[in-house]
């Protein structure tokens, strides 16, 4: 499969709460194995915060979900849709707070074993600045044509 094809088949297959989290996947690079990923958050992924600024704070778990989308989607690419990869352990690190507005995850995978993927990722604001960092650990489980 292209890197285009491979985007094609996330956009036609797309999972329900990547909607939920405010949007998909834009790239794939083969030759690193990164998946990259856009989201909008809005209002509806903050902490209610009134009078904030900024428009709030989005929640933790918005943030780590969209690192992990985007670890997964390196996976599932690698392996041309033929593994699901469930999270073992996700670590992540909050370096700035996150508001409405658009940002970019990317993730990528550090090593790849029979049954263990042990990924990395991160969050940027469009600028480029830094949001998060995460580390996870996702067993690789092969999809059967039967199941």
């Amino acid at each position: 499969m292209t890197e285009q094809e491979i985007i094609a088949a996330f956009r036609a297959n797309a999972n329900p709460c990547l909607q939920t989290l405010g949007g998909g996947i834009v790239a794939f690079d083969s030759r690193t194995d990164t998946a990259t990923m856009e989201w909008t958050a809005t209002t509806a992924h903050c902490h209610s915060v009134a009078g904030h600024p900024k428009g709030g704070v989005v929640q933790g778990g918005i943030v780590t979900g969209w690192i992990d989308a985007a670890m997964a989607h390196a996976c599932i690419a690698k392996s041309r849709f033929t593994v699901a990869v469930p999270s073992l352990e996700i670590k992540v690190s909050f370096l700035l707070s996150a508001h409405p507005g658009k940002y970019r995850s990317m993730g990528w995978i550090t090593r790849w074993g029979r049954s263990v993927a042990f990924l990395e990722g991160e969050l940027r604001d469009m600028d480029g600045a830094l949001i998060a960092r995460a580390s996870s650990t996702a067993a690789l489980r092969p999809l059967r044509a039967d199941a």
